[in-house]
């Protein structure tokens, strides 16, 4: 969290609007922190999109002249995205893909391994650690003030009030 990914996504949706090209984004309906149908960054940036129960959706909601599909926080999304970006992409629609690779646990998150498998370009963004300012590759969740335990629930939607950057060495997960 907190590295751009967003914002990013957003930066390359609008590019595409200026050339021309028919853009339609998606986000999983259980993102409602900034806005229902949109995707929006920590920094405030926004872009309208579509929120979805499950990939299946993508392909149900898409307009037959769309040339470029936006997903957002593709970690949340069931396995079946991966076969929708495959279809997407086999079809010549340029697919970009925005999400958290790693959980708070710093264990690989969902579909993202497989997206980044898959996938033509990876971008991984980083942020700046909250406790010494280098960069970070790490999502630390914290309840009270103190680091999640292992035994916590993966997904709770939440921003900078739960979860803060981290590096390799600040990244703290107790056992118990």
């Amino acid at each position: 969290m907190f590295s751009g990914k967003t914002d990013e996504l957003i930066r390359r949706l609008r590019r595409a609007r200026i050339a021309r090209q028919k853009v339609q984004v998606f986000k999983p309906a259980i993102d409602n922190r900034y806005a229902v149908e949109k995707v929006k960054s920590h920094a405030g940036n926004e872009f309208e999109a579509i929120p979805i129960e499950c990939s299946a959706d993508v392909l149900k909601n898409l307009d037959v002249d769309t040339s470029v599909v936006g997903i957002d926080e593709a970690q949340f999304f069931d396995a079946g995205i991966v076969d929708v970006a495959k279809q997407l992409a086999d079809r010549g629609v340029r697919v970009i893909v925005a999400g958290l690779d790693m959980d708070f646990r710093g264990e690989p998150f969902g579909v993202m391994p497989v997206l980044m498998a898959i996938a033509e370009r990876v971008d991984k963004l980083q942020a700046i650690c909250m406790v010494c300012g280098e960069p970070a590759s790490r999502t630390q969740r914290l309840v009270n003030g103190r680091p999640a335990r292992y035994s916590d629930p993966v997904v709770i939607v939440g921003a900078a009030e739960m979860y803060e950057a981290r590096c390799r060495q600040h990244h703290e997960v107790p056992r118990e």
